[in-house]
C-alpha cells in the first residue's frame, strides 16, 4: 500500500511543491550539471550501472534489518509487484517511472525528517505502508513458469527509463496511482483533502471496459453494523436495517464523499476501509428479503494519480510512457535525475 496520506501531510505545508509548471522532458539532472552526452546502448548501459551503484535502504519488517537496494533493483522488483508483467511496454515503463518517484521522494523525506520506526531506512517491506516491492525471488515465485519472460520484460522497460523522475517545483512529486478509476481519475483534495496541482481529475474512460470495473459485495447487518462500530461507536441503530445507511455527496468521478450510518457522519473513503470494498465509488440497496447490504463499486483503488489499466489502454493505442505519465501528473515535469 502506498503512503500517500502520510506524504501529503508531510508537505502540505511546503506550498512551493504544489505550483504548477508545464510537462516537459528536461535535461537537467540532480546536481544541475548537464549530462554527458551519450546515445544508443552506451546511455542504456551507463544509466543501468548509474542505478545499480545508487542505493536506497529497506526495512526489512520480519528480520528488523536495514538493507541496502540498488535503484535498479529496486524499480524492478516495484514493478513486478506493482503492475502486471501481461500490460503494454510504455505502462511497464510509465509505472517504472512512478515506481522510482515514489522511493526518491520518500528517500528525500527520509533525509530531511527520519521516521523512528524507519531505524534508518528509506521505506520497509511493509506493503500495507509503503510501495510493495518484489525480490528477485519473491518474483520468480510469484510468475511460477512465466517468470522468465515476465521478468525479463519487466527489466527492459524499466531499463530503458531508470534515469528519469516526475518532478515539481524541482521536487519529485507524489506518484499516487490506482489499479483502475471510475472512467475519471479522483483529486488529491477530495480522496485525502489536500489540493495538489497535479493530482487532478482526469478522463479515464477506458477503464470502464477492464475487468472486474464493476464488482458487487453483500454485507450482512450483522456485519456491516460491527464493522462500522469499529470506526464510529456513538452510531444509532434502527430496527429497520434499510434505514441505516443514506449515501449524501458524490464527486463528479464518482467517488462517495458522505455517508450517513446509523445517524453518524461517515466519509466514503473510511466506509471503503472498514467494508473492505474495492473503491469508494460505490452504490448500495438493501435486500430485505436476503436481509443483505448489496454494495456495487466501480473501478479499484483509491482513484488518484495513474489509472493502471488506463495506462495500458493509452499503450495500446500508440501512446508511449511520457504522454500517459504527462496525461495522469498534467504539470509535472519529466526529468533526467
Amino acid at each position: 500500500m502506498r503512503k500517500y496520506l502520510a506524504i501529503l501531510g508531510g508537505f502540505t505545508a511546503s506550498l512551493v511543491l504544489l505550483t504548477a509548471v508545464p510537462a516537459k522532458i528536461s535535461g537537467k539532472n540532480v546536481s544541475g550539471q548537464a549530462p554527458a552526452v551519450s546515445t544508443g546502448a552506451t546511455k542504456a548501459a551507463e544509466s543501468e550501472a548509474s542505478a545499480s551503484a545508487k542505493t536506497y535502504a529497506m526495512l526489512d519488517i520480519t528480520s528488523g534489518k536495514v538493507e541496502k537496494i540498488s535503484v535498479r533493483d529496486y524499480v524492478i522488483g516495484a514493478v513486478c509487484a506493482e503492475m502486471p508483467a501481461t500490460f503494454e511496454p510504455e505502462a511497464l515503463k510509465a509505472q517504472a517511472v512512478a515506481a522510482h518517484t515514489y522511493a526518491e521522494r520518500q528517500h528525500r523525506m527520509e533525509q530531511e525528517r527520519p521516521t523512528p520506526e524507519l531505524c534508518g531506512a528509506d521505506f520497509s517491506n511493509d506493503s500495507s505502508l509503503y510501495q510493495a516491492c518484489f525480490t528477485e525471488n519473491q518474483a520468480r515465485r510469484y510468475y511460477g513458469d512465466n517468470f522468465e519472460a515476465a521478468y525479463a520484460k519487466i527489466c527492459q522497460a524499466a531499463d530503458e527509463v531508470l534515469p528519469y523522475l516526475l518532478e515539481y517545483e524541482e521536487e519529485p512529486i507524489i506518484a499516487a496511482f490506482c489499479s483502475m478509476s471510475a472512467g475519471k481519475t479522483e483529486s488529491a483534495e477530495a480522496v485525502w483533502g489536500s489540493p495538489v496541482a497535479y493530482l487532478i481529475s482526469v478522463d479515464s474512460e477506458a477503464d470502464t471496459a477492464a475487468p472486474k470495473y464493476l464488482e458487487t459485495k453483500s454485507v450482512t447487518p450483522e456485519d456491516f453494523r460491527a464493522a462500522v462500530e469499529e470506526i464510529c461507536p456513538d452510531t444509532v441503530w434502527d430496527e429497520d436495517p434499510g434505514k441505516w445507511i443514506q449515501v449524501g455527496t458524490c464527486t463528479e468521478a464518482g467517488t462517495v464523499q458522505s455517508v450517513t450510518v446509523g445517524g453518524a457522519a461517515v466519509s466514503g473513503q473510511d466506509l471503503r476501509r472498514c467494508l473492505e470494498l474495492r473503491s469508494a465509488a460505490f452504490s448500495v440497496i438493501y435486500d430485505a428479503e436476503k436481509k443483505e447490504f448489496i454494495f456495487t463499486t466501480k473501478g479499484y483503488g483509491h482513484g488518484v494519480g495513474m489509472s493502471q489499466y488506463g495506462a495500458n489502454a493509452m499503450a495500446k493505442e500508440g501512446a508511449d510512457w511520457k504522454e500517459i505519465l504527462q496525461h495522469y501528473y498534467p504539470g509535472a515535469e519529466i526529468v533526467e535525475g
